[in-house]
C-alpha cells in the first residue's frame, strides 16, 4: 500500500479503482514529459537573459552579460503572427459550402407557370385575414428570410439553376454564410483573439500552442427597457437575459500532459489538465453542472493540497530556493477512456455498448468532484495542440529559442570575451621600479601625481603598460553568430527593425524580394495555424453549434470550414499593386466579361485594412444602382439638351441613355439595362 500510495503522489487511492487509475497515468505523463520541461526551461531563460545552474564561470571572468536576441526574435515572430491573422480585424476562418453540396441544394429558382397547368387564384399581396399568413408584430424582413435557406421549396422555389431570367437563390451558400457569421459573432463574444495571443506566445516560445473548447458557457446581457405605470410615470426597467454561447480556453504545457505513447492529438489514449486553484475558485466548482458538491467540499475541508513541480522554481525566479509552498488545491481534469469494468464499478452512467468508454473526471486528492461521459458528438477531445515548428516524431513541437541556442551561447561568450577585454585594454597598468623610488610613497595615480626618486635614469621609474584590445575580432564573430541566428529562426534582423542598411534593401523591389523570402520560413507557421489551429476550431464550433445551439436551427448544409490564415501572407503594398495591375489589364472590353469584378474589389479593399461589407455592394444591388444612375444620368442629360438636340452653342448634345444612331430618342423598344 505504501508503495502505490507513492506512486500516486503521496495520495491514497486504494478504495477508488477510478482516482488509482488517473493517478497512475498522470505519474507515466508527468515522467514522460521531463525531457520537454528541460527543452522548456532553457527556452524560457534565454528569453529572459538568465544564466541556469548549470552554466559556471571562470574566477577570472568578471562580466556576467547575457544579450536578448532570443526575446527580440521570439517577439518578432509573435508580432508577425499576429498581424498576418488579425490585421484585417476579423477571425481567419470561413465557411463555404463543398464544391458538391449534398442534402442542401446548389441553387434553387421560382418555379414558372407552365402552360396547360392548372393555374392558382391570384391572391392579394395583402392577404386576408385567417388564411394562416399573419405576421408577427415587430417582425422585420430579415427575420422573415432567415429560414429562407430550409424552407425555399415551400415558398415556390425548385431545386436547380434558372434558365428563363427569374429569381434565384443559392441555399448552400446561404448556409455557409449564416454559419460564418455566427461563428464570427461566437468568436468575438467569447474573446477568442486574447486567448490566441497568449496560444501563439507559447507556440513561438516553447514550440507548441494549445487550445480548449469549445465548451457551453452562458452569458448575462443587461438590457434597460421603459415602463408605464398606473399613474403614466414612465421609469426605465433593467432586465437580464442568459444566453447560451461557447467558451475556449488557453492551456499552458506546463499544465498538459498528453498519452506518453502519441506523437499527436489524434493518437491520444487520454490527456490530463492540471489545474491550480484557490480556495474561492475551488468552491465555485461546487455550482457548476455535474459536480459533486459533497465532494468539494470534503476538499475544502482538508485544506489546499497543491504539489510544487521542479520547473516552478525556474518559472518563479527562484532558483536557490529548495521548496515552494502554495497555498492552493491541486485539481486533476482527465479526458480520455476507461474500460466497461471500471465505469460500471465507479457507477458511471453511460450510453452505447462499446469495451471502451470516453470520459470526462475531475479529481482532487482521492475525491472524484466529477464523472460524466464524454459529451461531445462527434466524440474527440476538446484540445488542439498547434506546433511552431512539426516534429514528426514527438508530440511538442520546436520553437525558436531551441532553434537558436548555440548561437545565443556563443554570442554571450564573445560579449563577455569583448566586454573583459575592454575593461584591460581601456585602462593603463602601471609597471613600478621601487627600487628607484623613496620608499613610503603612495601608489595612487592621478593627474598632477609626484613621484620622488632616489636613483636611476630619468623616466625609468615607472612605466604605463596598454594591452592589446581584441573587442573588434570578438565583436565580428558576435556578428557573424547573429547572422547565423537570423538563418537558423527564418526571422532576418531587417525583418523587424534592424539597423544597417544593405545594398539589396536599397531599392523597394529589393526589400519585398528579401521580405518575400523571409515570409517563407513564417509562411510554414500560419500553414501550421491554420491545419492544427483554425480549421479544427472551426470544425468544432460547427459540431458545437448543430449540437447545443437551439437558436440556430436553420443553418443546414453540406458545410466546409477553411482557415485563411495564408491568404493573408502576401505583403498588402505588393498585394494591392498586383490587383491595380490586374484590373488595368482586364480593362479590355473583350476581357471585361472573364473577370469577377465584385470580388476583384473586395480583395483591394481588404489589401488596403477597408472592410468590404461597409462599402462594396453585393452583385444584385450594384445592378440595382447602376439601373437608377443610368435613369438619372439620362434624365440630367435629356434636360440639358434643348428640343431639336442642338445645344446653346449650336452644337449637337449627348445622346440620351439607350440612344443610338439609328434611335437618337433612345425611346426604342429595348429593356433599360
Amino acid at each position: 500500500m505504501d508503495e502505490d500510495k507513492e506512486k500516486n503522489g503521496g495520495y491514497e487511492t486504494e478504495g477508488n479503482a477510478l482516482v488509482g487509475l488517473i493517478r497512475e497515468r498522470f505519474y507515466q505523463a508527468e515522467t514522460s514529459k521531463v525531457y520537454d520541461e528541460k527543452r522548456w526551461l532553457k527556452a524560457y531563460r534565454n528569453y529572459r537573459g538568465l544564466y541556469g545552474p548549470e552554466m559556471a564561470f571562470r574566477e577570472s571572468e568578471k562580466s556576467r552579460v547575457f544579450v536578448k536576441i532570443t526575446k527580440t526574435k521570439v517577439l518578432a515572430s509573435f508580432g508577425q503572427i499576429i498581424e498576418v491573422l488579425f490585421s484585417q480585424g476579423k477571425f481567419p476562418l470561413g465557411v463555404s459550402p463543398t464544391s458538391v453540396p449534398e442534402e442542401v441544394a446548389e441553387r434553387a429558382h421560382l418555379d414558372p407557370k407552365q402552360p396547360g397547368q392548372p393555374q392558382q387564384p391570384e391572391r392579394s399581396a395583402y392577404g386576408f385575414p385567417g388564411d394562416g399568413m399573419e405576421i408577427p408584430p415587430g417582425v422585420t424582413a430579415n427575420e422573415l428570410m432567415k429560414n429562407l435557406n430550409a424552407d425555399y421549396a415551400s415558398l415556390g422555389f425548385t431545386d436547380g439553376p434558372s434558365y428563363t431570367g427569374s429569381p434565384q437563390i443559392e441555399p448552400a451558400r446561404m448556409a455557409a454564410e449564416a454559419m460564418e457569421k455566427l461563428i464570427h459573432d461566437q468568436l468575438e463574444e467569447s474573446k477568442a483573439i486574447t486567448i490566441m495571443r497568449h496560444v501563439f506566445f507559447e507556440m513561438a516560445l516553447l514550440g507548441t500552442g494549445i487550445l480548449k473548447g469549445p465548451f457551453t458557457d452562458t452569458k448575462d446581457y443587461h438590457q434597460f427597457n421603459t415602463a408605464e405605470d398606473e399613474e403614466g410615470n414612465v421609469t426605465r426597467v433593467h432586465a437580464t437575459k442568459t444566453k447560451v454561447v461557447p467558451s475556449i480556453e488557453a492551456v499552458s504545457c506546463w499544465d498538459f500532459y498528453p498519452d506518453p505513447n502519441a506523437t499527436s492529438i489524434g493518437d491520444c489514449d487520454y490527456i490530463i489538465q492540471r489545474h491550480s486553484y484557490n480556495k474561492a475558485q475551488f468552491e465555485d466548482l461546487a455550482d457548476k453542472p455535474m459536480f459533486d458538491r459533497e465532494a468539494v467540499m470534503a476538499c475544502l475541508a482538508e485544506g489546499p493540497n497543491y504539489q510544487t513541480r521542479g520547473f516552478e522554481s525556474s518559472l518563479y525566479d527562484k532558483e536557490n530556493i529548495t521548496s515552494i509552498y502554495k497555498n492552493r488545491f491541486e485539481v486533476l481534469e482527465y479526458w480520455g477512456i476507461i474500460d466497461k469494468e471500471t465505469a460500471d464499478q465507479c457507477g458511471l452512467a453511460y450510453e452505447g455498448d462499446s469495451d471502451v468508454i470516453h470520459v470526462n473526471v475531475w479529481i482532487c486528492g482521492n475525491k472524484v468532484l466529477r464523472m460524466v461521459q464524454n459529451p461531445f458528438t462527434p466524440t474527440r477531445l476538446p484540445y488542439l495542440v498547434c506546433p511552431y515548428e512539426l516534429n514528426p516524431y514527438q508530440f511538442f513541437g520546436i520553437g525558436i529559442p531551441e532553434n537558436m541556442e548555440d548561437s545565443q551561447q556563443v554570442m554571450n561568450g564573445h560579449a563577455r570575451m569583448a566586454i573583459d577585454n575592454l575593461a584591460l585594454a581601456g585602462n593603463l597598468v602601471f609597471d613600478v621600479d621601487e627600487t628607484m623610488l623613496v620608499p613610503g610613497q603612495d601608489m595612487k595615480v592621478f593627474p598632477g601625481k609626484i613621484f620622488r626618486r632616489q636613483s636611476g635614469q630619468t623616466g625609468q621609474a615607472v612605466h604605463g603598460l596598454k594591452f592589446p584590445n581584441t573587442a573588434y575580432e570578438n565583436l565580428q564573430m558576435f556578428d557573424k553568430f547573429r547572422q547565423l541566428a537570423d538563418e537558423a529562426t527564418g526571422i532576418p534582423s531587417y525583418s523587424h527593425g534592424a539597423t544597417g542598411v544593405q545594398s539589396t534593401t536599397r531599392t523597394a523591389s529589393g526589400m519585398s524580394m528579401l521580405m518575400g523570402a523571409a515570409a517563407l520560413s513564417i509562411k510554414t507557421v500560419i500553414k501550421n495555424i491554420d491545419d492544427y489551429l483554425l480549421k479544427p476550431l472551426g470544425q468544432s464550433l460547427f459540431y458545437w453549434n448543430m449540437q447545443f445551439n437551439d437558436d440556430a436551427p436553420h443553418i443546414l448544409g453540406d458545410l466546409e470550414i477553411k482557415a485563411q490564415g495564408t491568404s493573408s501572407l502576401m505583403q498588402k503594398e505588393v498585394r494591392s499593386q498586383r490587383l491595380m495591375t490586374f484590373m488595368q489589364t482586364a480593362a479590355n472590353p473583350a476581357l471585361a466579361p472573364f473577370v469577377r469584378w465584385h470580388t476583384c474589389l473586395t480583395e483591394i479593399a481588404k489589401s488596403l485594412d477597408i472592410d468590404p461589407d461597409q462599402l462594396i455592394n453585393d452583385p444584385e444591388k450594384a445592378a440595382i444602382y447602376a439601373q437608377i444612375m443610368g435613369m438619372v444620368n439620362g434624365n440630367t442629360q435629356n434636360n440639358q439638351a434643348p428640343a431639336g438636340g442642338q445645344t446653346q452653342m449650336g452644337q449637337a448634345g449627348p445622346m440620351p441613355t439607350g440612344a443610338s444612331p439609328t434611335d437618337p430618342t433612345g425611346a426604342g423598344g429595348g429593356n433599360i439595362g
